[in-house]
Protein backbone atom coordinates (compact mmCIF):
# COMPACT_ATOMS: atom_id res chain seq x y z
CA UNK A 1 0.00 0.00 0.00
CA UNK A 2 3.01 2.67 0.87
CA UNK A 3 4.23 2.00 -2.96
CA UNK A 4 1.11 2.26 -3.86
CA UNK A 5 0.41 5.85 -2.44
CA UNK A 6 4.05 6.78 -3.08
CA UNK A 7 3.79 6.33 -6.87
CA UNK A 8 0.28 7.95 -6.36
CA UNK A 9 1.86 10.95 -4.51
CA UNK A 10 5.11 11.37 -7.14
CA UNK A 11 2.61 11.07 -9.80
CA UNK A 12 0.57 14.16 -8.08
CA UNK A 13 3.69 16.57 -7.99
CA UNK A 14 4.87 16.01 -11.12
CA UNK A 15 1.63 16.94 -12.68
CA UNK A 16 0.92 19.81 -10.88
CA UNK A 17 4.93 20.98 -11.97
CA UNK A 18 3.96 20.49 -14.89
CA UNK A 19 0.63 22.51 -15.06
CA UNK A 20 2.62 25.52 -13.39
CA UNK A 21 5.03 25.28 -16.48
CA UNK A 22 1.86 25.15 -18.76
CA UNK A 23 -0.22 27.70 -16.98
CA UNK A 24 3.39 30.17 -16.71
CA UNK A 25 4.17 30.23 -20.39
CA UNK A 26 0.37 30.31 -21.67
CA UNK A 27 -0.24 33.58 -19.78
CA UNK A 28 3.30 34.57 -20.73
CA UNK A 29 2.19 34.22 -24.77
CA UNK A 30 -1.02 36.19 -24.21
CA UNK A 31 -1.57 39.64 -25.79
CA UNK A 32 -1.43 42.53 -23.45
CA UNK A 33 -0.03 44.48 -21.11
CA UNK A 34 -0.94 44.66 -17.16
CA UNK A 35 1.33 48.07 -16.68
CA UNK A 36 -1.37 49.78 -19.86
CA UNK A 37 -3.96 48.64 -18.19
CA UNK A 38 -3.54 49.89 -14.96
CA UNK A 39 -2.31 53.13 -16.48
CA UNK A 40 -4.53 53.61 -18.86
CA UNK A 41 -4.67 53.56 -22.73
CA UNK A 42 -3.47 57.20 -23.04
CA UNK A 43 -0.47 56.87 -20.78
CA UNK A 44 3.17 57.80 -21.91
CA UNK A 45 5.39 55.25 -22.39
CA UNK A 46 7.73 56.19 -19.77
CA UNK A 47 5.11 56.04 -17.04
CA UNK A 48 4.24 52.66 -18.49
CA UNK A 49 7.49 51.40 -18.62
CA UNK A 50 8.23 52.56 -14.87
CA UNK A 51 5.04 50.65 -14.00
CA UNK A 52 6.09 47.56 -15.38
CA UNK A 53 9.34 47.65 -13.87
CA UNK A 54 7.35 48.53 -10.10
CA UNK A 55 5.73 45.16 -11.13
CA UNK A 56 8.21 43.02 -12.36
CA UNK A 57 7.04 42.59 -15.41
CA UNK A 58 10.38 43.83 -17.06
CA UNK A 59 12.47 40.77 -15.48
CA UNK A 60 13.46 37.84 -17.60
CA UNK A 61 10.04 34.74 -18.01
CA UNK A 62 12.26 32.02 -16.47
CA UNK A 63 13.52 34.58 -13.25
CA UNK A 64 9.77 35.47 -12.49
CA UNK A 65 8.44 31.40 -12.82
CA UNK A 66 11.28 30.87 -10.67
CA UNK A 67 10.30 34.18 -7.87
CA UNK A 68 6.22 32.83 -8.64
CA UNK A 69 7.32 29.04 -7.47
CA UNK A 70 9.40 29.80 -4.22
CA UNK A 71 6.84 32.11 -3.11
CA UNK A 72 4.07 29.45 -3.62
CA UNK A 73 6.37 27.08 -1.43
CA UNK A 74 6.36 29.33 1.25
CA UNK A 75 2.91 30.45 1.05
CA UNK A 76 3.49 33.47 -0.54
CA UNK A 77 1.10 33.88 -3.82
CA UNK A 78 2.11 37.46 -4.74
CA UNK A 79 0.26 40.84 -4.96
CA UNK A 80 -2.33 41.52 -7.24
CA UNK A 81 -1.93 44.22 -9.72
CA UNK A 82 -5.32 45.19 -9.93
CA UNK A 83 -6.43 45.26 -6.36
CA UNK A 84 -3.42 46.01 -4.97
CA UNK A 85 -4.18 43.02 -1.61
CA UNK A 86 -2.29 39.84 -1.40
CA UNK A 87 -3.90 37.42 -3.74
CA UNK A 88 -3.66 34.64 -1.07
CA UNK A 89 -6.75 36.83 0.59
CA UNK A 90 -9.00 37.20 -2.31
CA UNK A 91 -8.41 33.33 -3.04
CA UNK A 92 -9.54 32.98 0.11
CA UNK A 93 -12.73 34.82 -0.08
CA UNK A 94 -13.65 33.43 -2.96
CA UNK A 95 -12.67 29.84 -2.02
CA UNK A 96 -15.14 30.27 1.24
CA UNK A 97 -18.21 30.69 -1.83
CA UNK A 98 -17.13 28.36 -4.43
CA UNK A 99 -15.81 25.12 -2.86
CA UNK A 100 -19.32 24.88 -0.88
CA UNK A 101 -20.86 25.72 -4.05
CA UNK A 102 -19.33 22.91 -5.37
CA UNK A 103 -19.50 20.34 -2.92
CA UNK A 104 -23.23 20.87 -2.40
CA UNK A 105 -23.62 20.45 -6.67
CA UNK A 106 -21.19 17.08 -6.23
CA UNK A 107 -23.62 15.89 -3.52
CA UNK A 108 -26.65 16.87 -4.97
CA UNK A 109 -25.58 14.85 -7.93
CA UNK A 110 -24.00 11.59 -6.35
CA UNK A 111 -27.54 11.16 -4.29
CA UNK A 112 -29.87 11.94 -7.62
CA UNK A 113 -27.76 10.07 -10.00
CA UNK A 114 -26.99 6.72 -7.46
CA UNK A 115 -30.72 6.60 -6.90
CA UNK A 116 -31.94 7.05 -10.39
CA UNK A 117 -29.24 4.75 -11.91
CA UNK A 118 -29.68 1.86 -9.27
CA UNK A 119 -33.38 1.99 -10.27
CA UNK A 120 -33.18 2.40 -13.73
CA UNK A 121 -31.34 -0.72 -13.63
CA UNK A 122 -33.00 -3.22 -11.14
CA UNK A 123 -36.49 -2.06 -13.56
CA UNK A 124 -34.33 -3.20 -16.63
CA UNK A 125 -36.60 -2.66 -19.96
CA UNK A 126 -39.56 -1.59 -17.94
CA UNK A 127 -41.23 1.88 -17.51
CA UNK A 128 -39.12 2.86 -14.60
CA UNK A 129 -35.98 2.17 -16.64
CA UNK A 130 -37.46 3.95 -19.76
CA UNK A 131 -38.47 6.86 -17.67
CA UNK A 132 -35.53 7.73 -16.41
CA UNK A 133 -33.12 7.23 -19.19
CA UNK A 134 -35.45 9.61 -21.08
CA UNK A 135 -34.94 11.66 -17.96
CA UNK A 136 -31.57 11.61 -18.22
CA UNK A 137 -31.24 12.66 -21.78
CA UNK A 138 -33.04 15.54 -21.60
CA UNK A 139 -30.63 16.66 -18.37
CA UNK A 140 -27.96 15.95 -20.70
CA UNK A 141 -28.94 18.03 -23.48
CA UNK A 142 -30.05 21.42 -20.68
CA UNK A 143 -27.22 23.95 -20.40
CA UNK A 144 -26.52 24.82 -16.75
CA UNK A 145 -26.62 28.31 -17.51
CA UNK A 146 -29.96 28.14 -19.34
CA UNK A 147 -31.29 26.12 -16.62
CA UNK A 148 -29.71 28.76 -13.84
CA UNK A 149 -32.07 31.56 -15.70
CA UNK A 150 -35.39 29.10 -15.53
CA UNK A 151 -34.31 28.10 -11.77
CA UNK A 152 -34.13 32.31 -11.52
CA UNK A 153 -37.53 32.83 -13.33
CA UNK A 154 -39.53 30.31 -11.57
CA UNK A 155 -38.10 30.07 -8.00
CA UNK A 156 -37.05 33.79 -7.42
CA UNK A 157 -39.41 36.00 -9.88
CA UNK A 158 -42.45 34.10 -9.59
CA UNK A 159 -42.60 31.72 -6.34
CA UNK A 160 -40.16 34.21 -4.52
CA UNK A 161 -38.85 31.62 -2.37
CA UNK A 162 -35.03 32.46 -3.13
CA UNK A 163 -33.21 35.17 -3.92
CA UNK A 164 -32.19 36.11 -7.57
CA UNK A 165 -28.54 36.35 -6.96
CA UNK A 166 -25.90 37.43 -4.65
CA UNK A 167 -24.11 36.01 -1.24
CA UNK A 168 -25.01 37.39 1.83
CA UNK A 169 -22.23 35.77 3.63
CA UNK A 170 -21.64 32.89 6.04
CA UNK A 171 -21.32 35.33 9.41
CA UNK A 172 -24.14 36.92 10.84
CA UNK A 173 -21.50 39.56 11.03
CA UNK A 174 -21.55 39.90 7.34
CA UNK A 175 -25.29 40.09 7.20
CA UNK A 176 -25.97 36.58 6.20
CA UNK A 177 -25.52 33.51 8.12
CA UNK A 178 -25.53 29.36 7.94
CA UNK A 179 -28.45 28.91 6.82
CA UNK A 180 -29.34 31.84 4.61
CA UNK A 181 -25.63 31.05 3.02
CA UNK A 182 -26.95 27.74 2.22
CA UNK A 183 -29.90 29.64 0.75
CA UNK A 184 -28.41 31.47 -1.67
CA UNK A 185 -26.06 28.48 -2.79
CA UNK A 186 -29.20 26.04 -3.20
CA UNK A 187 -30.65 26.91 -7.13
CA UNK A 188 -26.64 27.55 -8.23
CA UNK A 189 -25.87 23.85 -6.85
CA UNK A 190 -29.60 22.63 -8.48
CA UNK A 191 -28.65 24.24 -12.00
CA UNK A 192 -24.66 23.13 -12.00
CA UNK A 193 -26.08 19.45 -10.72
CA UNK A 194 -28.57 18.55 -13.14
CA UNK A 195 -26.05 17.76 -16.01
CA UNK A 196 -23.66 16.07 -14.17
CA UNK A 197 -27.02 14.18 -12.50
CA UNK A 198 -28.07 12.58 -15.80
CA UNK A 199 -24.63 11.84 -17.01
CA UNK A 200 -24.13 10.19 -13.94
CA UNK A 201 -26.99 7.80 -13.85
CA UNK A 202 -26.70 6.74 -16.99
CA UNK A 203 -23.14 5.36 -16.07
CA UNK A 204 -24.57 4.09 -12.59
CA UNK A 205 -27.36 2.05 -14.17
CA UNK A 206 -24.76 0.66 -16.89
CA UNK A 207 -22.36 -0.24 -14.35
CA UNK A 208 -24.95 -1.53 -12.01
CA UNK A 209 -26.64 -4.29 -15.01
CA UNK A 210 -22.87 -5.44 -15.82
CA UNK A 211 -21.97 -6.29 -12.18
CA UNK A 212 -26.03 -7.94 -12.46
CA UNK A 213 -24.89 -10.59 -14.78
CA UNK A 214 -22.00 -11.33 -12.78
CA UNK A 215 -22.31 -15.31 -11.36
CA UNK A 216 -22.09 -14.57 -7.74
CA UNK A 217 -24.75 -12.59 -8.20
CA UNK A 218 -26.98 -15.46 -9.03
CA UNK A 219 -25.19 -17.69 -6.24
CA UNK A 220 -26.23 -14.88 -3.91
CA UNK A 221 -29.44 -14.92 -5.15
CA UNK A 222 -30.08 -18.75 -5.01
CA UNK A 223 -28.81 -18.82 -1.00
CA UNK A 224 -31.89 -16.91 -0.40
CA UNK A 225 -30.92 -12.95 -0.65
CA UNK A 226 -33.87 -10.77 -1.35
CA UNK A 227 -33.26 -9.01 -4.87
CA UNK A 228 -32.94 -5.22 -3.21
CA UNK A 229 -30.37 -6.83 -0.58
CA UNK A 230 -28.38 -8.37 -2.97
CA UNK A 231 -28.39 -4.99 -5.57
CA UNK A 232 -27.63 -2.37 -2.62
CA UNK A 233 -25.21 -4.74 -0.34
CA UNK A 234 -23.07 -6.50 -2.96
CA UNK A 235 -23.90 -5.33 -6.78
CA UNK A 236 -23.40 -1.47 -5.95
CA UNK A 237 -20.10 -1.45 -4.42
CA UNK A 238 -18.81 -3.90 -7.21
CA UNK A 239 -19.97 -1.23 -9.31
CA UNK A 240 -18.87 2.04 -8.00
CA UNK A 241 -15.77 2.23 -9.53
CA UNK A 242 -16.60 3.28 -12.84
CA UNK A 243 -18.81 5.42 -10.65
CA UNK A 244 -15.79 7.29 -8.42
CA UNK A 245 -14.03 7.67 -11.64
CA UNK A 246 -16.78 10.00 -13.06
CA UNK A 247 -17.37 11.32 -9.70
CA UNK A 248 -14.20 12.52 -9.13
CA UNK A 249 -13.60 13.93 -12.99
CA UNK A 250 -17.25 15.47 -12.32
CA UNK A 251 -16.24 17.34 -9.36
CA UNK A 252 -13.22 18.75 -10.75
CA UNK A 253 -15.64 20.25 -13.20
CA UNK A 254 -17.33 21.56 -10.89
CA UNK A 255 -14.78 23.42 -9.41
CA UNK A 256 -13.36 24.73 -12.51
CA UNK A 257 -16.45 25.42 -14.17
CA UNK A 258 -18.65 27.58 -12.01
CA UNK A 259 -17.71 30.80 -13.63
CA UNK A 260 -20.28 30.87 -16.19
CA UNK A 261 -23.35 30.01 -13.12
CA UNK A 262 -21.64 32.04 -10.67
CA UNK A 263 -21.76 35.35 -12.98
CA UNK A 264 -25.53 34.23 -13.46
CA UNK A 265 -26.07 34.36 -9.88
CA UNK A 266 -24.09 37.28 -9.32
CA UNK A 267 -22.25 34.84 -6.77
CA UNK A 268 -18.12 36.24 -5.43
CA UNK A 269 -16.76 33.01 -6.17
CA UNK A 270 -13.39 32.37 -7.68
CA UNK A 271 -14.58 32.05 -11.36
CA UNK A 272 -15.74 35.33 -11.10
CA UNK A 273 -12.45 36.12 -9.84
CA UNK A 274 -10.76 34.57 -12.67
CA UNK A 275 -13.55 36.53 -15.24
CA UNK A 276 -12.88 39.86 -13.56
CA UNK A 277 -8.66 39.45 -13.65
CA UNK A 278 -8.47 38.27 -17.08
CA UNK A 279 -10.55 41.94 -17.85
CA UNK A 280 -8.50 43.12 -16.14
CA UNK A 281 -4.90 41.60 -17.56
CA UNK A 282 -4.57 41.02 -13.84
CA UNK A 283 -1.99 37.59 -14.24
CA UNK A 284 -0.78 37.14 -11.40
CA UNK A 285 -4.28 36.72 -10.10
CA UNK A 286 -5.07 34.25 -13.02
CA UNK A 287 -2.00 32.18 -12.82
CA UNK A 288 -2.97 31.54 -9.29
CA UNK A 289 -6.38 30.76 -9.77
CA UNK A 290 -5.83 28.59 -12.64
CA UNK A 291 -2.77 26.50 -10.46
CA UNK A 292 -5.05 26.31 -7.90
CA UNK A 293 -8.20 24.78 -10.30
CA UNK A 294 -5.59 22.28 -11.28
CA UNK A 295 -4.16 21.37 -7.99
CA UNK A 296 -7.93 20.44 -6.77
CA UNK A 297 -8.58 18.53 -9.77
CA UNK A 298 -5.03 16.72 -9.58
CA UNK A 299 -5.84 16.40 -5.48
CA UNK A 300 -9.27 15.25 -6.92
CA UNK A 301 -7.58 12.22 -9.00
CA UNK A 302 -5.15 11.33 -6.06
CA UNK A 303 -8.29 10.40 -3.40
CA UNK A 304 -10.13 8.58 -6.60
CA UNK A 305 -6.61 6.65 -6.96
CA UNK A 306 -6.69 5.79 -2.98
CA UNK A 307 -10.70 5.11 -2.80
CA UNK A 308 -10.20 2.54 -6.15
CA UNK A 309 -7.83 0.68 -3.38
CA UNK A 310 -10.09 0.87 -0.77
CA UNK A 311 -13.22 -0.18 -2.45
CA UNK A 312 -11.15 -3.01 -4.99
CA UNK A 313 -7.88 -4.37 -3.31
CA UNK A 314 -6.94 -6.34 -6.79
CA UNK A 315 -5.96 -2.68 -8.20
CA UNK A 316 -3.64 -2.38 -5.28
CA UNK A 317 -1.98 -5.47 -5.80
CA UNK A 318 -1.50 -5.40 -9.32
CA UNK A 319 0.15 -1.88 -9.16
CA UNK A 320 2.54 -2.82 -6.11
Amino acid sequence: MSVFLLKRLLTLIATLLGASIVVFGVLEILPGNAAQMLMGPDADPESVAAMAQQLGLDQPASTRYWQWMSGLLQGDMGNSYAYGSPVSELVWERLVVTVPLAVMAMLITAALAIAAGVFAAAHHKRWGDVGIMGLAQIGIAIPNFWFAILLILLFSVKLQWFSAGGFPGWSEEEGGGFWPALQALLLPAVSLAVVQAAILARITRSAVLEVLRDDFVRTARAKGLSRRAALWDHVLRNAMIPVITVMGLQFANLLAGTIVVENVFYLPGLGRLIFQSISNRDLIVVRNCVLLLAAMVVVVNFVVDVLYAAIDPRIKASDI
